[in-house]
């Protein structure tokens, strides 16, 4: 398989504004293309929680009261650049369409069942986390929905998070009402409200699905603006009530 020359290292800020008519260098914006696409730097804060400010402090208030529960929440990813979201993008398609010897359309079916595409990730956003709790000892992936459930390591910790994580401003991202679309259940994935929201505002109102168009990682040639704005709608907007 033959990587194509890479267009978005050139200068992903001048396709951006090539897309938008009206922006120009000097112009504020209050959240870039850029930004929520994961490609450029953003300040975090705390070693291991990687979050903008005001999240990592809500996270530390969270931490401590689950911690006098006896839950020690402890991030198994937060902050996720766009090289990083497409290395894990790029490493499954390779797998299932060379390993696996799956048709691509069908691979991107299957990667998209729990990973997002390059540049749609929330991850990008130094918001939102995969948590678990630190204290049961289990083998394997710990990012398994079975083990969230009834008998599970993380059945306590799944229940304190119910109870409790909306005081902290943290949601549940994708649950698990049998008519949503998009992204599987995932009991781990929370999100800080107060900045996603205005984030996931900004990110609709940008033409994503044409800059994703753009770009060069494996796979993406078989992107179409239809399957785009089709993912947008079901992987992207389908989620939690409460961080829209």
């Amino acid at each position: 398989m033959q990587r194509r020359s890479f267009i978005k290292k050139t200068s992903a800020a001048g396709i951006a504004m090539a897309l938008v008519p009206g922006i120009t260098l000097n112009q504020e914006m209050e959240y870039s293309i850029v930004e929520l696409m994961g490609k450029t730097n953003i300040e975090l804060y705390g070693e291991g929680i990687n979050l903008r400010k005001k999240a990592h402090d809500a996270f530390l208030s969270m931490k401590r009261a689950a911690y006098s529960d006896g839950i020690d929440l402890k991030i198994v990813s937060s902050f996720r650049s766009f090289q990083r979201q497409e290395i894990i993008f790029e490493r499954k398609f390779i797998t299932y369409t060379e390993d696996d010897e799956m048709e691509p359309l069908a691979a991107i079916d299957k990667i998209i069942e729990y990973s997002t595409i390059p540049g749609t990730s929330r991850h990008h956003w130094g918001t939102d986390i995969d948590v678990i709790d630190g204290y049961p000892k289990t083998n394997g992936d710990v990012l398994v929905p079975e083990k969230f459930e009834s008998g599970g390591p993380f059945e306590n910790f799944k229940k304190w998070m119910d109870e409790n994580s909306v005081i902290y401003d943290f949601h549940l991202v994708y649950t698990d009402n049998p008519k949503r679309r998009g992204f599987k259940y995932e009991p781990w994935h929370y999100s800080y409200a107060p900045i996603s929201k205005p984030m996931l505002e900004a990110f609709r109102s940008k033409n994503i699905a044409q800059l994703l168009q753009l770009e060069e990682f494996y796979g993406a040639e078989h992107f179409t603006i239809g399957f785009l704005k089709n993912y947008i709608q079901n992987n992207i907007l389908d989620i939690n009530r409460n961080l829209l």
